[in-house]
């Protein structure tokens, strides 16, 4: 007849379950001494196999350690509610040539203001934060071509709007003499992307007869294959500060041709 006796060496608890007994024994499973003993029908104990004994205090170990995937972690990191939940703040959008992200919530326009103009998404609630992409024919090879940045947005400045008054005006409200609109720029970039030259402008634009204290309007503009990509994101300026900036900026950072 086998059995297994198991029982705690006192010279190995920790210190502080010496000192006071108001905490419970610090017991690693190293600490648990477990000898196997076999008896003949004299209650002789003769030596059994380690094989046993090993098993025995692999199984303590095995118990003592054992730790719920909930005590580990929580929510996505532990895993116990599936895959981590995808970001549907954006919708990936692939054009003739081009491709982009689209804020979710934003729905598909009619409407054509500019040449060449292959798409426009609006927001549900304001159509001043839209996005649209114009593709039109162009002699030349890369963006570069049609100077810097500053030059370019020259040339495309139909894509800022036109002042519609055009009588006299005083200088007021920040405005020139005679003129009911401006436009800053205010940041410029030059990013190589794929291999393709890319300008990037933001400028800010204000009339006199804004509700929204003006436009951001973001452009990105590369050549490829003879064609000129723009693509043009905006939102007014009070909801640019109000949540719209996160949206109108991944937008156009996010346009790119084949």
């Amino acid at each position: 007849m086998a059995s297994t006796a198991c029982f705690l060496n006192p010279n190995v608890l920790s210190t502080s379950t010496r000192s006071s007994q108001r905490h419970a024994p610090s017991l690693k499973p190293s600490q648990l001494v477990c000898r196997a003993q076999k008896q003949d029908d004299d209650n002789n104990a003769l030596p059994l196999s380690r094989r046993l004994a090993l098993t025995v205090l692999i199984g303590a170990a095995a118990i003592g350690s054992k730790v719920s995937p909930a005590d580990a972690a929580y929510g996505q990191a532990a895993n116990i509610f599936g895959k981590p939940k995808e970001n549907t703040d954006f919708l990936p959008y692939d054009g003739e040539g081009f491709k982009l992200s689209i804020p979710s919530k934003w729905n598909p326009s009619k409407e054509r203001e500019f040449p060449g103009q292959v798409l426009r998404y609006e927001d549900n609630f304001d159509a001043t934060s839209n996005v649209s992409v114009m593709v039109t024919s162009t002699d030349k090879k890369s963006i570069t071509d049609y100077g810097s940045p500053e030059d370019f947005i020259s040339k495309v400045d139909y894509l800022l709007g036109k002042q519609a008054y055009f009588g006299k005006t005083d200088s007021e409200g920040g405005f020139d003499a005679n003129a009911v609109a401006s436009a800053n720029i205010l940041e410029t970039d030059t990013p190589v992307i794929g291999g393709k030259q890319y300008y990037f402008i933001s400028v800010l634009t204000r009339t006199a007869d804004g509700e929204e204290g003006g436009k951001h309007q973001l452009i990105t503009a590369t050549v490829s294959d003879g064609k000129l990509y723009i693509c043009k994101a905006q939102a007014g300026d009070k909801r640019w500060f109000k949540g719209a900036r996160k949206f109108v900026e991944s937008t156009a950072s996010s346009f790119s041709v084949a």
